[in-house]
């Protein structure tokens, strides 16, 4: 068992990116099983993509029977632990954030396994029109709470949405069928009052 002592001596270490994830997972895991409102969700989310050290960190789940992350350990979907200290990296992922704001990905990018997006009072759009798939499978995971996410998707991609959507929809606006062999875009959902919406690119008018 860990001692209380040192982690506590830990609190004024500075924490990655990564652990902030972690701790917003573990905050989205609560709201999932009713411990935790939208309202206190947003509002610790929001705490815990500002917080610079692990004790703030600490303070945002004191009260969560899952308890503050430990270093060295990635908190994966929910499920539980996925990668134990020494364990290999994850893939690379990109990750958008909007909390209360807008948050765009669009033009000619890489795009890695897994694209993490967070849209919470806001408003997220994922554009796959130019970008250029490495993966036969994409799997982007989202979250909208209070928030909107939509994916403009080139039809003839193999698109498999997934997940839940309380309060709010998920939707595929695509209408053409998979060519054969496409490359797949897995799209899990995690909707609580927003949205999430799959449709082709804007057309442009010139």
């Amino acid at each position: 068992m860990e001692d209380p002592a040192a982690r506590r001596s830990d609190d004024h270490l500075r924490v990655s990116d990564a652990e902030r994830e972690q701790v917003v997972e573990l905050l989205g895991q609560a709201t999932a099983e009713g411990r935790l409102t939208l309202d206190e969700y947003a509002e610790r989310a929001t705490d815990a993509h500002s917080a610079r050290t692990r004790g703030e960190l600490a303070r945002l789940t004191a009260d969560l029977p899952v308890g503050p992350p430990v270093p060295g350990r990635i908190v994966g979907p929910p499920g539980g632990i996925v990668g134990p200290p020494g364990a290999a990296a994850p893939a690379p992922t990109e990750r958008m954030i909007a909390i209360f704001g807008d948050e765009v990905r669009k033009g000619h990018w890489l795009v890695p396994e897994r694209v993490d997006a967070r849209a919470i009072f806001g408003d997220c759009k994922i554009d796959l029109q130019n970008a250029q798939l490495q993966h036969h499978l994409t799997t982007i995971e989202v979250w909208a709470v209070f928030g909107s996410v939509t994916i403009y998707v080139p039809e003839g991609l193999d698109v498999r949405m997934s997940g839940t959507a309380a309060f709010g929809e998920k939707k595929s606006k695509l209408t053409a069928p998979p060519r054969p062999g496409a490359p797949i875009i897995q799209v899990t959902c995690n909707v609580v009052f927003g949205s999430v919406t799959v449709r082709p690119p804007r057309r442009k008018w010139w």
